[in-house]
């Protein structure tokens, strides 16, 4: 009677099947009473690759349960057969029975199915394509069964529950886009798709694009030419704006008369400039205005090229010109006086006293610096009684002028010769005349092209004041002289009495004022006033920084005694 159990041998509970495998023992026969524990659902998938109940499988010889009864009547059509119940063996288990019927828990053994296949979920409410589903009962594996095995009903897999939000769908066609589904995308990301969206023409897009970027590209073009041309009428008309700077109002040009603006101010108007041509020659000097005759004081060396036939012009402050006649000169001094006719406003500039100059007074000092008119320099007085020899030109010595000078750091150039050097008050206190060049060590230069190395050198006003009244008065102008004939190759220290004079005659002239002090020859000066003295030129200069008739204390070495005597300087016509 078949009730529905299988029959025939069973496998024990701890042994593996080896139906079907060459070299493997048959099963041995359970106990009467011994059952197989029923595997949990799910255990083992008839259509799962890889399962007994495939046919594609090497081992696949027998279903996952043993066969029925040969005399067992198959099921009718539609008939679904019937599970095989098996009672649980008595006792628990040592584990809990294995879902996929891995030994030793269960069949069929290391050949069980492989665990249901699962593909990952599309996003929420996304259909999923039917050929990317999982087998179902719905959509049962293609594979056929193998021929002589009866199918076995396919356990239900839990299905996942689809998100309370979700909205179910039922399977769409697959569309061509699904060859690129990516299910690891973000949530809410469309589907990748390998061509353009439906209802797009390509062509069309293109067009549109082009136009868009034409377009762009246009606007660009037009919005730079006219930020150029803003930039460029800024540039050039100083904004868009009329720009007005700040400035400090107009005031009064009053100076304070001590200062350089108020000494120029006040002296310029008496300074001019003298334009000399001659013969051979000519020249730019500076003179001022003596009194309201027309004299004009100046250096010899600036009129000397006019010689006896030549011109002198002469360039007021105001821009007047007139011509002016020689007065009278002298080489020994450096000085000269001209005379202009029919100007009248001259304004005489005052002299003051060089013997009240110290060293460290503010001077200023007016030219024309290469003929640049009423050129204005200021400095201060850097020593005093500063003997300087000039000219020398002519060879004979005759040209030759001796200058007890002072000396200032205002800036004197040549063109700036016969020009005052005036103090805070404005007033005269020497006539600028000399200037060591940088390109020069042989002494103070005139009339050189040299420019200004901060070492001028001036006529103190009182010799100055001396000289051009006589050359007014006169024409000539005197230089004191002491009577004796100096040694100018003496190289030792003071002026040494020379043993003959001109001629061949004495060194010492008869009856003149050495030879009546007692001064000897070979005598050495070596200090006149109580100034030292080191050489022949500078006794020149300290006795002709005196007028003739003064007396003069002079100390003097003879055969190793130093001795001190007086004498009254004499008087000699100039040239």
């Amino acid at each position: 009677m078949d009730d529905g159990k299988p029959t025939g041998p069973q496998a024990k509970w701890w042994s593996r099947p080896t139906a079907g495998r060459p070299g493997r023992a048959e099963p041995e026969s359970r106990a009467p009473g011994e059952d197989t524990p029923t595997a949990p659902p799910g255990a083992s998938d008839p259509a799962a690759p890889g399962s007994a109940a495939d046919p594609s499988h090497p081992t696949a010889s027998a279903p996952d349960h043993p066969a029925a009864p040969a005399d067992a009547a198959p099921p009718g059509a539609g008939q679904e057969p019937q599970a095989s119940h098996r009672p649980r063996p008595s006792g628990t288990p040592l584990h809990e029975p294995d879902a996929y019927s891995t030994p030793p828990y269960g069949d069929p053994g290391p050949w069980a199915p492989a665990p249901p296949v699962q593909r990952p979920t599309p996003a929420h409410g996304t259909p999923l394509p039917p050929q990317a589903a999982a087998p179902s009962p719905q959509h049962p594996s293609p594979v056929p069964p193998p021929t002589g095995v009866q199918p076995q009903p396919a356990p239900v897999l839990p299905q996942p529950q689809p998100h309370p939000t979700a909205v179910q769908q039922q399977p769409a066609p697959v569309p061509a886009q699904w060859g690129q589904y990516d299910p690891w995308a973000a949530p809410g990301q469309p589907l990748t798709q390998l061509g353009p969206p439906a209802g797009t023409e390509p062509g069309r897009r293109k067009n549109r694009r082009g136009g868009a970027f034409a377009g762009v590209l246009l606007l660009i073009l037009v919005a730079s030419g006219i930020g150029g041309g803003v930039g460029a009428y800024i540039e050039r008309n100083g904004g868009l704006t009329t720009v007005e700077l700040p400035q400090a109002s107009r005031t009064t040009t009053d100076r304070a008369p001590e200062s350089v603006a108020g000494i120029a101010a006040s002296a310029l108007p008496s300074v001019v400039t003298l334009h000399v041509s001659g013969t051979a020659e000519s020249g730019t000097g500076t003179g001022f205005v003596l009194d309201n005759r027309g004299h004009i004081l100046t250096n010899n060396h600036v009129v000397a090229p006019a010689g006896t036939t030549g011109d002198i012009t002469v360039t007021f402050s105001s821009g007047e010109t007139a011509t002016a006649e020689l007065v009278g000169k002298d080489s020994g001094y450096d000085l000269a006086v001209v005379r202009v006719r029919g100007v009248s406003g001259l304004k005489p500039l005052p002299l003051g006293n060089s013997d009240n100059v110290q060293v460290g007074d503010p001077v200023v000092a007016i030219g024309a610096p290469f003929d640049l008119s009423n050129t204005v320099t200021s400095g201060i007085i850097s020593a005093k009684q500063r003997p300087i020899t000039a000219g020398g030109e002519k060879g004979d010595g005759s040209d030759i002028s001796y200058v007890d000078a002072l000396q200032t750091d205002a800036p004197i150039n040549p063109g700036n010769s016969g020009g005052p050097l005036v103090d805070t008050q404005a007033h005269v206190i020497g006539i600028n005349s000399a200037i060591r060049a940088a390109d020069s060590g042989k002494g103070p230069e005139r009339g050189g092209q040299s420019g200004s190395i901060g070492l001028g050198f001036a006529i103190p006003i009182n010799q100055g004041k001396r000289v051009a009244e006589e050359l007014i008065n006169t024409g000539r102008a005197t230089h004191p002289v002491i009577g004796v004939t100096l040694d100018m190759k003496f190289t030792g220290d003071g002026a040494k009495v020379g043993t003959k004079g001109a001629d061949d005659g004495p060194a010492v002239t008869k009856d003149g004022p050495a030879a009546k002090a007692g001064i000897r020859s070979g005598d050495v000066i070596t200090a006149v006033q109580g100034q030292r003295v080191h050489s022949g030129e500078e006794l020149i200069v300290k006795i002709r920084a005196h007028r003739p008739g003064d007396r003069l204390e002079l100390r003097l070495t003879r055969g190793g005694e130093e001795l001190t005597i007086t004498l009254t300087l004499g008087s000699s016509s100039g040239t």
